[in-house]
């Protein structure tokens, strides 16, 4: 399959026509941002560990049953996924309280939620991704109720799925988002899955192994991926 001219750049990832419309290539580069592209830097490494992060996380969900957009690894850096339409919402799961939960509701960190909270948030940098909900989108037509319905149930899917994975590795998987898009009628789950778009923390130190250490300054960040990779068994 050959691979064409770029679609789009966003902060971390480029997107290819190939010669068939229904798929593209999803680039994975180095670039890593936090704060609406506020603190930008480049990682040594970095989208060659996503790429295959994301690869065996998007396998791993498909052969448990979730639709993903994920077809196959084409090289370190490249992944050939399906060509889908984005819905421009991102489904959020809190399992544990950090980060906009603690600054929002006051509530103590690292607090166990029971049951996990689950948000929506349109996915717009220039507003800052603002909280939604479904009447947001069904107003603005963002997506079709039932769209909305099967994000919502393969998301807490995942969450059961994800938390069993990352537990028999030692981690406590804190939080994370997830986004979809339609593909020939059906709802997939798209994008992708990496420690860019989660929390994860050491489950006996609490250590943090994922994109807080950029945005906290605190280092170490694609060691941490690296050790998130290999405790959960992905080839690097």
């Amino acid at each position: 399959m050959e691979k064409k001219q770029e679609l789009y750049s966003g902060k971390a990832k480029s997107v290819f026509a190939t010669d068939d419309n229904d798929y593209v290539v999803l680039s994975f580069r180095d670039d890593t941002s936090a704060f609406d592209g506020e603190k930008v830097e480049q990682l040594s490494r970095k989208g060659e560990v996503n790429n295959k992060f994301n690869a065996f996380i998007m396998q791993y969900l498909s052969d448990n049953g979730i639709p993903t957009h994920f077809e196959k690894l084409l090289n370190a850096t490249e992944s050939l996924v399906k060509n889908m339409k984005m819905i421009p919402v991102e489904c959020v799961v809190r399992n544990v309280a950090s980060g906009s939960l603690v600054r929002r509701l006051g509530v103590e960190d690292g607090m166990e939620l029971n049951p996990p909270v689950f948000e929506f948030f349109l996915k717009n940098d220039a507003l800052h991704d603002p909280m939604i909900n479904e009447y947001h989108i069904e107003t603005f037509g963002w997506a079709k109720a039932e769209d909305v319905n099967k994000m919502k149930d393969l998301t807490f899917k995942v969450n059961k799925l994800l938390k069993k994975l990352f537990a028999d590795a030692g981690m406590i998987l804190v939080d994370y988002k997830l986004e979809f898009g339609l593909f020939k009628g059906g709802v997939y789950l798209g994008d992708e899955f990496s420690p860019d778009g989660c929390r994860l923390w050491d489950a006996e130190t609490r250590k943090k192994l994922d994109k807080d250490r950029f945005r906290q300054g605190l280092g170490g960040v694609i060691e941490a991926y690296e050790e998130v990779a290999h405790r959960i068994g992905v080839p690097l």
